[in-house]
């Protein structure tokens, strides 16, 4: 049977208490007592101690969290009734931390914490103990289980969910206005004493916030908190623990606390007064000037609606609201006129646009100022009576007619003299004119209101003294219409009768039309020339709706006798003067069936009538064809004409330039072209054709005499030329002469290859090199003897 060795135990244990914690709480007590308890321990006044036999004795041990001591803290021991001190038993701990936090002497049972321990990362271990035999290797107590746990010591501040709160409150709130709510968490145990009660306080921002110890709060403090005096505030608060005692630890946190706006503001003009000007040709909508009422609060508190609530020029302007700047525009709402007022007055209202009636104690949330407008006077353009005329004029008024008037002045006050003109790009033909002084509109060339009913002129007013001031007006100008036109057919009609008609048969209706417009409508009639009152053949019905019918007066009619008639009818119309026309209906006689639809008509009766039969047609043909025919020919042999020789005869001056396109063949050609010639102006002396005239027409050429040898080019030429001039056996029209002389030979003698192939081919050019730095490159190429 195993027993607990608990008196150097209980006596140890106790004194390792109070050396770790001088002041155990009562808590810790407690266990202790219960320690005795469990342990079987009693006392009667000194008397010996008796024991209560057991197996293992086991207790839960206690710890404290970050223990400093120089040596390893001392946990327990571990004990067996078997254990004789011999050293056969071995303790062997196993569980959580054994071997590693925990350590045990396996002689004796003595169990340290080798580390140290933080209650915040684990604040119990549960472990197992056995005892073995060391001979046998077997228990000699079953295992069993206990607890370490670790005691928590005040070694965490609390600490702030956030770092930074921000939070907000509108202004002018009451005191006790919750703002937020701040939290601290401390990491102690809050079951084991005070390590973990938090108390809040407020280190910065009072008067104006006061916060709640418990629970974190933040209030207002001050009633009435303005945002137009400050805004932002920054409030610091301190999460203390152990109840707020000394020695607690402590954190703190900062908190922006920043005061929305209410509208507790009304709208003030700066100014009582406000001064704009205005020339009086100004444009309606055009802005005087921008007034302002300044407004403390901000965003939609500070809208301002602005309006002219009376004054003698409220319905001559208006004002309007920029939404952008919270200005009001003033603005012209009708045509201003210096002659007529210079000044007017405005009181213009500002007025918040979402009052708050919470604060409508503080008075009325509006102002008003006096606005004065000024009309600058200006010179203004001439200004006619009316917007625009209407003339009317008959269609057959005379030349220079007078048919109207425009009347225009000067507004202003010097009432300058106007002269009148008419706008030609509206007049291109010129129709009409006007009188530059008094503005009547007459007629310069006659009018046809079937052609040009309306005529759309301008009209320009200008001030003699300022042309730069000028008006216009449009002047619409109506033709009256006067019956002057006869009523004509309608259109062209194809009348045809049949073989078979029979008398009082319809063969056609035929209207009529007018270019008049008579103010009544149109009315016609119509009837035949009294030449034809009787007609055999045909008659004319008015029908009295502008139509009549041409009736047949017989039955029966014949191609062969008379294949078209011509009936003349007479059209009236019924306005003044009276008007009217005739017109001749032509009416074919046709073929028709038996239903009076028409087959065939008389063409073919034409033709037999006229007694051309198909031979003759083509005979006709034969001979067009054939006149046709000589006039092509004709014309051919007109183009084959001998041409004429280039000169006909002396009196031919005609310019010519004859091109002789001979091009040799290089130096080598000796055959083409004798170079010597160039050397030798004396080959030009033999006899040779002109080119330039036809062989039946030679002129001959005078010989001149050899020139001598050495002579000067410039001579040469000189000489040439005056004898072309003197020779009366030249052309008479102009001649290109060409002198290829070359002239004297050069001191140097020629660098030409033109001769090579008649000299040595071995020279000396040894003499190149006396002839100066301009010729050592060919002495350097020609000389020497390796030279090539």
């Amino acid at each position: 049977m195993m027993r607990t060795c608990h008196c150097w135990s209980f006596l140890f244990w106790t004194c390792m208490l109070h050396v770790v914690h001088v002041t155990p709480s009562p808590q810790r007590t407690n266990k202790y007592a219960q320690n005795r308890r469990m342990l079987g321990l009693s006392q009667d006044d000194g008397e010996t101690l008796h024991r209560t036999k057991r197996g293992w004795m086991w207790n839960q041990f206690f710890l404290l969290e970050e223990y400093t001591g120089p040596d390893t803290q001392y946990v327990g021991k571990l004990h067996t009734d078997q254990d004789k001190g011999d050293g056969n038993l071995k303790y062997i701990l196993t569980g959580d931390g054994a071997g590693s936090l925990f350590v045990i002497d396996e002689n004796t049972g003595d169990i340290h914490a080798a580390k140290k321990l933080d209650r915040e990362e684990k604040s119990l271990y549960v472990l197992r103990a056995k005892a073995i035999d060391r001979k046998t290797g077997r228990q000699v107590e079953p295992e069993s289980e206990f607890i370490i746990k670790i005691h928590d010591i005040n070694d965490n501040e609390p600490k702030f969910t956030k770092d930074m709160y921000t939070a907000t409150v509108p202004e002018m709130s009451g005191v006790g206005t919750s703002v937020i709510q701040v939290t601290a968490k401390d990491a102690d145990d809050s079951n084991y004493g005070n390590s973990a009660k938090v108390v809040y306080s407020i280190l910065q921002g009072q008067p104006y916030f006061s916060v709640d110890p418990e629970t974190g709060i933040i209030k207002t403090a001050l009633p009435d908190m303005s945002r137009e005096n400050r805004e932002q505030y920054q409030v610091v608060i301190q999460a203390k623990d152990m109840g707020g005692q000394m020695g607690g630890l402590s954190g703190t946190t900062m908190v922006n606390i920043t005061l929305t706006d209410v509208n507790d503001n009304p709208p003030r003009f700066p100014q009582s007064t406000y001064q704009f000007s205005s020339p009086e040709s100004a444009p309606l909508g055009t802005p005087l000037g921008r007034i302002k009422a300044n407004d403390l609060d901000v965003g939609e508190n500070a809208e301002i609606e602005y309006s002219i609530s009376n004054g003698d020029g409220s319905d001559m302007f208006d004002i309007i609201t920029d939404k952008n700047t919270q200005e009001g525009i003033v603005t012209i709402k009708k045509q201003l006129d210096f002659e007529n007022k210079m000044l007017y007055s405005l009181r213009v209202e500002a007025t918040n646009t979402h009052p708050d009636p919470r604060f409508f104690h503080l008075g009325p949330f509006k102002d008003t100022a006096l606005v004065k407008v000024s009309v600058e006077d200006i010179d203004e353009p001439p200004v006619f009576s009316r917007s625009s005329y209407l003339i009317e004029v008959d269609e057959d008024a005379k030349e220079g007619t007078i048919i109207g008037q425009v009347v225009a002045q000067d507004p202003d006050a010097t009432k300058n003299a106007i002269k009148y003109s008419v706008d030609r790009h509206t007049d291109l033909d010129r129709i009409f004119n006007i009188h530059s002084g008094n503005g009547s509109v007459f007629i310069s060339k006659p009018l046809d209101r079937e052609e040009t009913p309306w005529h759309n002129i301008t009209v320009i007013a200008t001030e003699i003294n300022n042309p730069k001031q000028s008006s216009q007006i449009p002047v619409f100008i109506r033709i009256l219409d006067i019956n002057d036109h006869a009523p004509e057919f309608a259109k062209y009609y194809e009348t045809f009768v049949c073989e078979n008609a029979k008398a009082g048969q319809l063969i056609q209706t035929v209207s009529a039309m007018d270019k008049d417009e008579p103010p009544r409508g149109h009315k016609f009639f119509f009837e035949l020339v009294p030449e034809f009152a009787v007609y055999p053949n045909f008659s004319v019905v008015d029908n009295k709706d502008n139509t009549a019918g041409i009736m047949t007066r017989r039955n029966g009619y014949s191609r062969s006798k008379m294949s078209t008639y011509l009936l003349p009818v007479v059209i009236f119309d019924n306005d003044y003067p009276i008007q009217s026309s005739t017109g001749t209906l032509t009416i074919r006689v046709c073929a028709c069936d038996s239903r009076g639809n028409m087959q065939s008509c008389n063409a073919e009766a034409l033709l037999l009538s006229a007694g051309l039969s198909t031979g003759a047609l083509i005979a006709i043909l034969l001979c067009i064809i054939i006149l046709l025919v000589l006039v092509v020919l004709f014309a051919a042999l007109k183009r084959q004409r001998k041409k004429e020789p280039l000169i006909i005869s002396k009196d031919d001056v005609r310019d010519n330039i004859v091109t002789y396109n001979d091009e040799g063949g290089g130096e080598e050609d000796t055959q083409a072209f004798d170079i010597g010639t160039l050397r030798n102006p004396e080959a030009r002396e033999e006899s040779k054709m002109r080119r330039d005239v036809i062989p039946e027409t030679i002129f001959q050429i005078r010989r001149t005499a050899p020139l001598w040898e050495n002579i000067d080019v410039q001579e040469f030429i000189h000489r040439r030329l005056k004898e072309n001039d003197l020779d009366p056996t030249a052309p008479p029209y102009d001649s290109l002469a060409t002198y290829a002389y070359e002239g004297n030979d050069s001191v140097a003698n020629s660098l030409s290859s033109l001769e090579s192939l008649t000299m040595d081919g071995n020279q000396d050019y040894d003499y190149l090199s006396d002839w100066g730095p301009r010729f050592k490159k060919l002495a350097d190429m020609y000389g020497g003897d390796d030279s090539d």
